[in-house]
């Protein structure tokens, strides 16, 4: 694998910080000073200022994610944030995004190919949502929503909308685009109050409160390595 994956991978620093690592000429493989196409293959030794370095086991971890948590492994705010709740020796980064104030289901790995797979468009991962809005919904306003509601940044795909409650809905959708479902809700007149993703990948979250987390069972990373591209009228699948 590349240098800066391998280090990312050891837990030393995120890819980006890696290659300025690489670039400060701080880290060595077999003794030669690394290179930013420099590959790492097994058996090589990786030396970061002197101290070898070894690749950390691969992690998946499911979050309950609490109101109030930034989806980040570090903010300047110094709010808390979904990373510090995830207490395991292998540095773990979300995958996609999560307002603040929404709760839910946020997948955490230090797969890097698995986390961008799951980040392209063209995979369409599956997102459920529970949204609580302003006031009751029309018939009118869910066939909107369901059929694609037009925003700043274009047209939504289609998704699935039901009623849970007068004032409740149940949203799955395909794309992610950043705050897509408050903006969806706000488009059609139903402000969201407030917002909580139950399922994400087909990974639900039974059995964990609120700020807790698992580690993913082998089959549940088999399902997620496996899930299908999705059809081409389908797209998106970073931030939630």
């Amino acid at each position: 694998m590349r240098l800066n994956a391998f280090l990312a991978r050891a837990g030393i620093a995120s890819r980006r910080a890696a290659d300025e690592l690489i670039k400060a000429g701080r880290v060595r493989v077999n003794g030669e000073r690394g290179q930013l196409n420099t590959f790492v293959a097994r058996g090589d030794r990786v030396e970061v200022d002197g101290e070898e370095v070894a690749a950390q086991r691969l992690a998946y971890v499911l979050l309950h994610k609490p109101r109030g948590t930034v989806t980040t492994a570090r903010d300047p705010q110094r709010r808390p944030t979904v990373v510090e709740l995830v207490d395991l020796p292998e540095r773990v980064v979300p995958v996609g995004r999560l307002d603040v104030d929404t709760t839910g289901a946020l997948l955490l790995t230090n797969d890097g190919p698995l986390a961008h797979r799951l980040a392209h468009p063209r995979y369409g991962v599956e997102k459920v949502y529970e949204a609580e809005v302003e006031r009751e919904p029309s018939d009118a306003a869910i066939v909107r929503l369901a059929a694609g509601v037009e925003l700043e940044d274009g047209r939504t795909a289609p998704a699935d909308v039901r009623r849970l409650g007068p004032s409740r809905l149940e949203l799955t959708l395909h794309e992610g685009r950043n705050r897509q479902v408050r903006r969806m809700c706000e488009a059609v007149g139903h402000p969201v109050v407030h917002l909580h993703r139950s399922r994400y990948a087909g990974l639900t979250l039974e059995g964990l409160e609120p700020g807790h987390w698992r580690e993913l069972e082998p089959s549940e990373v088999d399902v997620v390595r496996s899930l299908p591209e999705q059809s081409p009228g389908r797209s998106g699948s970073a931030p939630g």
